[in-house]
């Protein structure tokens, strides 16, 4: 699995104009599934998103967690994470897990960070979206449980 985590002060997912998931401070989270990934991926992504201490302690630190400052996450699926552009200009999305897969692996990382106490809000999966947000440092991640972060 791959994410793109985001410290954010707001975000929010629309679908259809409609907003389907909204978190003020806390983190926007950019998931793809790859071929492979299974519930091991899921855990071990959603342990180190829970567990990355990006947020400011009193002495302007990054030292705590997204729960220690009361934050939430929005996860938001985006197969397009798994992209290869290395060979023309036309992204491959060979490495992209199979919707169903991909989908119930996306639904098991959002149901184990809400096993940890975090408030999760999600986009729609396979939805054509419109997420918006406000990247608070500028602080951005990349994960990829592949590569063991």
């Amino acid at each position: 699995m791959r994410a793109v985590v985001q410290r954010v002060s707001r975000a929010e997912v629309r679908v259809e104009g409609r907003v389907t998931g909204a978190v003020a401070r806390g983190l926007l989270v950019l998931v793809g599934v790859a071929q492979g990934d299974g519930e091991d991926a899921a855990r071990l992504l959603a342990d180190k998103v829970a567990a990355l201490r990006i947020f400011e302690d009193d002495a302007g630190k990054m030292n705590r967690a997204v729960a220690e400052v009361g934050g939430g996450v929005l996860v938001v699926s985006q197969f397009t994470l798994l992209g290869d552009a290395r060979k023309g200009n036309r992204p491959s999305f060979t490495a992209a897990a199979p919707p169903e897969a991909a989908d119930a692996l996306y639904q098991r990382f959002c149901a184990l960070l809400r096993e940890k106490g975090l408030p999760v809000a999600t986009g729609v999966f396979r939805a054509q979206m419109e997420v918006e947000l406000v990247n608070d440092g500028p602080v951005t991640l990349l994960l990829d449980t592949q590569r063991t972060f």
